[in-house]
């Protein structure tokens, strides 16, 4: 009772830094299934895509409610991404006898979303609020290849992608922050469930942690959304993204067989 109360407590901190921070919730929620709950990679993997996709429901409903979702434009987003997910599906059943591989990865997604907290909390964080249009332009090919990379991380690493999608969106798309968040919340809702389908079939899903977990990630975004407008944004990010600096730095010296 006490490790499901502890890994409940652990989904509502993954949810609510994930609204704290504007990111997604498998982002914070990986660290924790992998250090502190200890599930293997492929486990982990799994067990995290299914937690995210409620997570996202949760999100992507809330935006569409305020109208930040308009799913015409995205639809070329939603089928590459939903095909390269399903690929990079296949492939991740290869890398569970590689697990240190899996590890690898993570480490190396990590170093690069810390790296874009930092320059985002130092320089651009205004400038990203600034861009921005009324409509979500960019031509076919455009969306077709945003879709397909976006669709590797859920796919491979059982993971978010709102560190590729919003940018995307933001700065390729050219949509206003918002309409960027919520269409991205919207492709990935897809992904991730299409990846928790095939992490499912092939056996990497946790149920016992993955309920506990999910109702946590639910109760905690919508907490972390709220207490996004009582926290300077610019402060949460130069901070986390420090932390997950150290967090690359742990997935990455695992790949060697070290622990820290």
């Amino acid at each position: 009772m006490i490790e499901i109360i502890g890994i409940f407590a652990g989904g509502i901190l993954a949810g609510m830094l994930g609204g704290l921070l504007g990111i997604g919730g498998g982002i914070v929620l990986m660290p924790i299934l992998r250090f502190l709950v200890g599930l293997s990679p492929s486990f982990a993997a799994g067990t995290c895509i299914m937690a995210v996709f409620f997570t996202t429901l949760g999100g992507g409903y809330r935006h569409w409610k305020l109208g930040h979702v308009d799913i015409r434009p995205i639809i070329p987003i939603i089928i590459a991404g939903v095909l390269s997910t399903a690929t990079f599906s296949l492939i991740f059943l290869y890398f569970t006898y590689k697990e240190n591989w899996l590890d690898l990865g993570m480490g190396l997604v990590f170093s690069l979303i810390s790296i874009r907290m930092i320059i985002e909390g130092l320089v651009y964080e205004k400038k990203i609020k600034e861009i921005g249009g009324n409509e979500i332009r960019g031509s076919l090919l455009q969306k077709f290849a945003i879709g397909g990379v976006a669709g590797i991380l859920p796919g491979l690493l059982g993971i978010g992608t709102g560190a590729i999608l919003v940018p995307a969106f933001t700065f390729i798309l050219s949509a206003p922050i918002k309409v960027a968040m919520g269409n991205s919340l919207a492709c990935f809702a897809a992904n991730a469930f299409l990846s928790s389908i095939f992490k499912a079939y092939q056996g990497f899903i946790n149920i016992k942690i993955s309920l506990p977990i999910c109702l946590g990630t639910l109760i905690g975004a919508n907490m972390g959304g709220i207490m996004n407008k009582l926290f300077p944004s610019v402060v949460l990010k130069l901070m986390f993204g420090v932390i997950f600096s150290y967090v690359s730095l742990k997935f990455i010296l695992l790949f060697f067989g070290i622990k820290i």
